[in-house]
């Protein structure tokens, strides 16, 4: 996959403030993959603000 490394800026929906790759989708994809963890995108705002980013919380939201 290619990644042109652009920001997403204000459209990221990360909460973590302190986060090195906030609005830098490609950096993020990778950093949450090799956790295996999901990124902040696919959690409802409700559940992304708890931080966790583990596939079982991202299936207890279906």
């Amino acid at each position: 996959m290619g990644c042109d490394n652009q920001k997403c800026g204000d459209n990221c929906p990360c909460t973590y403030a302190g986060c090195e790759r906030h609005g830098n989708c490609c950096q993020c994809v990778a950093y949450h993959r090799d956790r295996n963890e999901m990124v902040a995108c696919y959690f409802t705002p409700e559940v992304e603000k708890t931080w966790d980013r583990s596939m079982a919380r991202f299936l207890s939201q279906y």
